[in-house]
This record gives C-alpha cells, sequence and structure tokens, in this order.
C-alpha cells in the first residue's frame, strides 16, 4: 500500500507548509533531534509498547516510515490535520491499528525533541512567564483568554499559577445533560395520544 512521502512534498514548500506547520528549514532543524529520541525510545521499547528484551530495533524491509523524515512527517502532519487514524493510515500506506502504534510511539519522542531544543510548550504560568523573561501577571494577560474555569464535577486546580495553559475538559462519564426517562408513564402516555402522520404507513 504506497502512501505519502517527505520526498514527495520536500520539492513543494508551500504545500510541505500546509501538511505540517514548518518551513523545510525549520523541519530540517527538528529531525536531528528527533531521531536522536526515537533511536533512545525504540532502544527500551517496541512498536507496541512492550519493553524491548531481545534483539534492537532496525528499520525492516517493508516499514512505513522508513526514514527520520517520513516519521517526522507523518506525525506533523497527523497535529496538524488531526486526522480519524484510518485516515492518516491510509494516507501514510499502513492501517489505522499500524498507525495507532506510530503515534503512539512518534508522539513522546517529539515532545523529549523539544525539549532538548527547548521548544517544548509551557504547561503553567510560571514556566511560561520564565521562559518570555516577564512576570506572571504579564504572562497570564497573554493566555487569559485561553485559561478557562474548572469543568463540571471535576476539581479545581490547587493553584493558579500550576494550572495549564491549555483548557482541560471534564472527565470521562456519565453525562451532566439531562436525561429524557422514555419509559416513564406520561411519556408512553404522551406518545401514544399523538396523531398519526399522513405520511405514516399504516
Amino acid at each position: 500500500m504506497a502512501g505519502v512521502r517527505f520526498a514527495d512534498l520536500q520539492s513543494r514548500p508551500t504545500e510541505f507548509l500546509d501538511f505540517t506547520s514548518l518551513t523545510l528549514d525549520e523541519f530540517q532543524q527538528l529531525v536531528p533531534p528527533f531521531e536522536d529520541a526515537f533511536q533512545t525510545h525504540m532502544a527500551a521499547w517496541r512498536l507496541d509498547g512492550k519493553p524491548r528484551t531481545a534483539r534492537q530495533f532496525s528499520v525492516y524491509k517493508n516499514c512505513p516510515l522508513p526514514t527520520p523524515e517520513d516519521r517526522l512527517f507523518f506525525l506533523l502532519t497527523y497535529l496538524k490535520t488531526y486526522s480519524l487514524q484510518v485516515v492518516q493510515g491510509r494516507l501514510f500506506g499502513m492501517g489505522q491499528s499500524k498507525a495507532n502504534q506510530w503515534i503512539h510511539v512518534l508522539l513522546p519522542v517529539l515532545l523529549a525533541a523539544l525539549r532538548t531544543l527547548g521548544d517544548a510548550p509551557a504547561r503553567s504560568l510560571t514556566a511560561l512567564a520564565q521562559r518570555l523573561g516577564v512576570s506572571e501577571a504579564a504572562a497570564a494577560i497573554v493566555v487569559g483568554p485561553l485559561v478557562e474555569g474548572p469543568a463540571p464535577g471535576v476539581a479545581g486546580p490547587a493553584a493558579a499559577s500550576a494550572s495549564p495553559l491549555v483548557p482541560m475538559t471534564g472527565r470521562n462519564g456519565a453525562s451532566s445533560a439531562p436525561k429524557t426517562l422514555l419509559n416513564r408513564p406520561t411519556v408512553r402516555a404522551a406518545r401514544q395520544s399523538t396523531t398519526p402522520s399522513k405520511m405514516s404507513c399504516s
């Protein structure tokens, strides 16, 4: 199953930017630390997420992402478009389950590479203020519109300075939306008393 490759788009800089949000120069600067982080990760873990106990990682003949550039291009395209994994897999010549494995391996690798470069996202106002060289109050003005209150049913953060910059959603579980109980006697009676539509078959 053939798919999109880095080599296919490196000669089309505008299209490459549309796929990844990076210029080719920015992309090339990210490749070495990304590949170092990938090799470090794969020395300890297999692609399926289990600890590596036997042979070391090697690129096999039919690997859908054979080069460091292809692996980074795959992940940046996924992060930019946030497509369904089945679509991402099709785009890069693999099935959904293999795309899922690659995404889960490459996301922490990218974060490790960004930390190496000092470009990892700031996760608190304190960290952002230190990076920008401003006070926390000045940093709060920059991100103020992004910070939301806690979701219903979720306890708020212990301290405002430690709150994440990206709004967080509530936990998965029971919905807080009101439920219509379709089997209540009054609802059943209302359904039975409605007149049949002229379009219905009887």
